[in-house]
């Protein structure tokens, strides 16, 4: 063979050889990027993994109850005759909580207006009914499984009543605390009432309020320590630190009176997600609070510490 087709030879294996190896780097950075995108992926979902370990909470059933009532209770005797104005706008906040996590089929239960004895709305304004529609319409909940105690207070009783029943090791049922005990205590008092007292050992209670825990509005009303007597403590509660942290508007998800903290919802290119803010501001007595949400926050990221910086980050773009 000459030289010249011997060198014409090596310069076509030396091209072969540099072929191969752009082939092995790129696929080899190909599968580098891939592996990049996969432990970032994985660091962004991390916080629910550590919060699924932490309450053993894993896509399970979710029920919830809140206050909210607008209709004045005129037999009440103390300083207030309503109840507080926040699950106004925490209501629609921690139901987009759920829908961005895609859990809408994992809300079972969801009563309203339950500051009881829960008259019905007749001459004012049934706030908590508008948030709980516009949620239903907007993140496609089921409508099935929400109750205006005000209007279906028996009913509302018997749903919560029969998700308890249902619980097991391997479906339990976390419940959020929004309003005050009484009304878990009667759905309670069915179930102990009915035989079915082991439901409860796979019940969890998450609360934050002092106030919701202990408030009494008639001299016959429950306390959640009396719900947990009743439930022979069987009942796990979680009370996870006040979300309520009105002398720094960066801290918890109520900020008084300062609305700054809340222009990105206010001003967010997605209306339905712009719409929050609008509930939030029908507080009669324009509080941004919407404290009760940092409960369903702190179920499903297992952090106490949310804010509204960490909800714009939570909720992003979309729905």
């Amino acid at each position: 063979m000459s030289d010249w087709r011997l060198l014409h030879k090596k310069r076509r294996m030396m091209k072969h050889k540099i072929l191969i190896l752009k082939t092995y780097w790129l696929k080899k950075d190909r599968l580098s990027n891939h592996i990049f995108k996969l432990v970032f992926t994985f660091i962004l979902i991390l916080p629910h993994i550590t919060a699924a370990q932490a309450l053993g909470y894993n896509a399970n059933r979710i029920a919830c109850s809140a206050d909210g009532n607008a209709q004045p209770d005129l037999e009440y005797t103390g300083k207030y005759n309503y109840a507080d104005p926040d699950d106004w706008g925490a209501t629609p906040a921690s139901l987009a909580i759920l829908a961005k996590l895609k859990l809408q089929d994992q809300l079972v239960h969801f009563s309203y207006n339950n500051f009881m004895p829960s008259p019905a709305h007749t001459t004012v304004r049934n706030y908590m009914n508008e948030g709980v529609d516009g949620s239903i319409e907007k993140w496609n909940f089921n409508e099935d499984v929400f109750f205006d105690v005000g209007t279906h207070k028996k009913e509302a009783i018997k749903d919560l009543k029969e998700e308890i029943e249902k619980s097991t090791k391997e479906d339990p049922l976390y419940f959020i605390n929004m309003g005050p005990s009484e009304f878990l205590y009667r759905a309670v008092k069915l179930v102990v009432d009915e035989g079915k007292i082991e439901a409860l050992s796979h019940v969890y209670i998450i609360s934050h309020s002092n106030y919701n825990d202990n408030h009494l509005r008639r001299p016959d009303h429950h306390t959640i320590d009396d719900v947990l007597k009743l439930s022979d403590n069987k009942i796990k509660f979680k009370r996870i630190k006040d979300q309520n942290n009105k002398n720094n508007s960066n801290e918890g998800w109520s900020s008084l009176h300062d609305w700054s903290v809340w222009d990105w919802l206010k001003n967010h290119e997605n209306p339905d997600i712009a719409w929050i803010w609008t509930c939030m501001k029908k507080h009669k007595e324009f509080r941004a609070d919407i404290s009760d949400a940092g409960m369903v926050y702190y179920l499903l990221t297992g952090d106490e510490d949310g804010n509204p910086s960490k909800f714009q980050e939570f909720l992003g773009d979309n729905i």
